[in-house]
């Protein structure tokens, strides 16, 4: 049966912190096979569907610590991907980790190149002290049934496909805490007092300069609230 709750939470956009958007956002568009508008301050990437769109935002603080949200892309090549910008990181394991060129981490896996897809986002990883559980409450709010990752001996939790997701969510175990304001997000269309009740925390309220709420989940990762008109 289909659900026909009014409250119900969905995915709308990606947004990438940025000390120089017009850079990585040309990076980003370049990766994942996206189309680059200027915003003012601000870079905004689409493709062909809605959900494909991701913001690139300016911001003032520089990328300080490794980042809790990253992306994993596919990729023929990559030699295509350093082409772009990225700098090669790590080797060792069946994907190739880089950085992108503000040192955002991301990961590479390379397919046959009529295996790759227009859209080249293949999954968007967020680093948990518990991935059961928040995969758990992202899963009550989105209305998706949580799994396990079956490649990974970590208890990962996969979330997707579904509410809009224009990818698989993967939350992965780490041992590190959360310590500064991630530089991935993810806004959703949704209501802000049935997020309070369900266990999110208000960071901001819209108000004359913000025309959404600013909120953060059980484990602190923000996101942003926006009612449809």
């Amino acid at each position: 049966m289909a659900d026909t709750r009014t409250d119900r939470t969905s995915f709308k956009d990606l947004c990438i912190d940025a000390a120089d958007p017009a850079v990585l956002g040309a990076f980003w568009a370049e990766v994942l096979g996206l189309r680059m508008e200027d915003r003012g301050d601000n870079v905004r990437l689409v493709g062909a569907e809605p959900e494909q769109a991701i913001w690139i935002n300016a911001v003032p603080e520089p990328k300080t610590v490794k980042q809790r949200v990253h992306l994993d892309v596919h990729t023929d090549a990559i030699s295509r991907l350093v082409t772009a910008g990225a700098s090669v990181v790590d080797t060792a394991q069946p994907w190739t980790v880089l950085t992108d060129p503000e040192g955002g981490e991301f990961c590479g896996f390379v397919r046959p190149v009529d295996r790759v897809p227009g859209y080249r986002l293949y999954e968007l990883i967020v680093d948990a002290h518990d991935p059961a559980a928040i995969a758990t409450w992202w899963g009550d709010v989105l209305g998706l049934e949580p799994r396990r990752d079956a490649g990974s001996e970590e208890g990962d939790r996969v979330l997707g496909p579904g509410a809009g997701l224009p990818c698989e969510v993967v939350f992965g175990a780490v041992s590190e805490p959360k310590t500064v304001k991630n530089r991935i997000h993810w806004d959703v269309w949704g209501d802000t007092p049935t997020l309070l009740a369900a266990g999110a925390t208000l960071l901001r309220a819209r108000d004359e300069e913000i025309g959404w709420d600013v909120l953060a989940d059980p484990e602190g990762n923000e996101f942003c609230v926006f009612v449809r008109s």
